[in-house]
């Protein structure tokens, strides 16, 4: 039985403002193309469909337009689906009567029955071939407070009730498995170790790295753990058999240089061989230019020197980060970079500034008591962040309208200010 591993889709995402309703598509495509080539049995999509709980019409129907282009190009194929923290877990599980028909599974809520218990039948999936059963999927969705078994009297709660349903299924599981048949786990989480990019330390490092979990978390057993959630296809823990696939497209400008995959694996006799990444294919690239940070006179020489883009497909245009090494701020840059990039086939996405090194890089790691916070005025509040940004001091000419504008505020508040 082939299986195939992928998740993170993140369908109808906004790329800096741009729509990347294209690159979604080149990339379903090739998924069905890879379908077919690889003969896959098993589509294993861990969780983040969609970027928003309350996707477009059009993006929906892009999601399901590949569903019924897959299964019409491999009748037999079976495609488990789980819910991750971006998509809403009811909307996503819609359609599941009318999908379970065509051999598709959807699973966004952990159910519970009559009692308030959880339904590990409603968890756990056999994924057959040829009528037999090759395999049983724990199929974890993104869980939520009260979507796992609450341990009393424990240093973490989220992690040691997360390490206790996958356990409870994993007995469930193994109470119908046969000899030959093989225990696989998806699941939507942050796992302690992983290797984040800049968009998943904004928003996966959550309640101070609380919500993580260790690979210990997977029974021994468990054949293969398909992750979703991180972006950067990699190892948990250096097992080759905990994985996460990473995003298809990049997310942010920290993956440049990214190799984005799917994961392919093989179940014989109870038994996964070697996982197998296959690179998906970039259809619109990242630039950063200067690729190393310059002085802007620097940069807007090399933005003139980019390919024109009259005539070109806009959809196709690579995006782009400006890489600025300022002295202080630059009120007009953003200006500047735009009419350089006006006529170029590039389409500016960030201008990611940077600043010489702090003088003293201790300083900014100082803390402050009450009592000095109390005596600080807004005047030295704005030199120390100018100091902390620009390492140097405040221009005559900023600090006079600085002044200004706080005499102004005094003066509004009555001379309390």
């Amino acid at each position: 039985m082939n299986i195939l591993h992928t998740a993170d889709w993140h369908l109808g995402q906004l790329f800096h403002e741009y729509d990347r309703t294209y690159e979604h598509q080149q990339f379903l495509d090739w998924l069905v193309q890879t379908l077919q080539r690889e003969a896959v049995d098993v589509l294993l999509i861990s969780g983040d469909v969609f970027d928003l709980s309350n996707p477009s019409a059009a993006t929906i129907r892009q999601f399901y337009t590949f569903l019924n282009k897959a299964s019409k190009a491999c009748p037999d194929i079976q495609i488990v689906v789980t819910a991750g923290n971006h998509d809403s877990a009811s909307r996503l599980e819609a359609p599941k009567p009318l999908l379970e028909s065509s051999n598709i599974h959807i699973i966004g809520t952990v159910a519970k029955d009559d009692q308030g218990n959880i339904d590990a039948d409603k968890l756990i999936i056999p994924l057959s071939k040829d009528g037999d059963i090759k395999a049983w999927c724990l199929a974890v969705p993104f869980l939520r407070m009260g979507d796992y078994p609450a341990i009393a009297d424990c240093d973490n709660p989220y992690a040691e009730g997360v390490t206790a349903l996958y356990r409870d299924l994993y007995e469930a599981a193994k109470s119908n498995q046969q000899p030959g048949q093989a225990i696989i786990a998806m699941g939507h989480l942050h796992a302690r170790g992983a290797e984040t990019s800049d968009m998943d330390k904004a928003e996966r490092l959550i309640m101070g790295g609380v919500e993580c979990i260790s690979a210990a978390a997977f029974p021994e057993d468990i054949a293969y753990v398909a992750l979703g959630h991180i972006h950067k296809a990699q190892r948990l823990g250096g097992k080759e058999h905990i994985r996460y696939c990473g995003s298809p497209l990049p997310m942010s400008f920290s993956e440049i240089n990214y190799k984005h995959q799917v994961i392919l694996f093989t179940i014989e006799d109870g038994q996964v061989t070697p996982p197998r990444g296959i690179e998906v294919p970039v259809t619109v690239p990242l630039l950063k230019v200067p690729s190393i940070h310059s002085r802007v006179e620097e940069v807007l020489l090399a933005l003139q020197q980019l390919h024109s883009g009259i005539g070109k497909d806009r959809s196709k245009a690579p995006y782009i980060q400006v890489c600025v090494l300022a002295e202080g701020p630059e009120p007009g840059l953003r200006h500047k970079v735009e009419q350089a990039l006006a006529d170029k086939h590039v389409r500016f996405a960030r201008i990611d500034t940077r600043y010489p090194a702090q003088k003293d890089p201790t300083e900014r790691d100082q803390a402050v008591s009450s009592d000095q916070l109390q005596a600080l005025k807004p005047v030295d509040v704005f030199k120390q962040v100018y100091q902390s940004r620009y390492s140097d001091e405040v221009p005559k000419a900023l600090m006079a309208l600085f002044n200004e504008v706080a005499q102004q505020v005094y003066e509004k508040e009555g001379g309390d200010a």
